[in-house]
């Protein structure tokens, strides 16, 4: 990935990218909470936790700089996203960033949350 592409997700706003997994999920028959869902297993927020950097309008690195916990087995998400294969992606927030959306991806197809969450 191009390091000018790399600042800039760094500096996007999650706030700003939000409203298109909202939008991808229910375009395909899946709700906001199975979003979240997704979202809380990944990162450790809490709902409360998750509407203050909504709110704050927190960029992607300190929106996963800050998340309580990134759930152990994110290892787990493989595959390819955006061209990349995620578990070749070297840069650890851009690896972050693809996990979330690979989740979000995965939502929107239809599969089961008991595989999207990897149990």
């Amino acid at each position: 990935m191009d390091p000018k592409n790399i600042e800039r997700v760094y500096k996007m706003s999650f706030a700003g990218v939000y409203p298109h997994y909202i939008t991808k999920v229910e375009r395909k028959g899946r709700t906001v909470e199975e979003l979240h869902e997704v979202i809380f297993w990944l990162t450790g927020y809490n709902e409360k936790q998750f509407k203050q950097h909504l709110e704050k309008k927190t960029n992607l690195e300190t929106f996963f700089a800050e998340a309580p916990q990134l759930n152990p087995n994110a290892v787990k998400i493989t595959g390819v996203i955006c061209g990349d294969r995620i578990e070749n992606i070297e840069d650890d927030l851009i690896r972050k960033v693809r996990y979330m959306d690979k989740l979000v991806d995965e939502l929107a197809k239809g599969k089961s949350m008991e595989k999207i969450l990897r149990k």
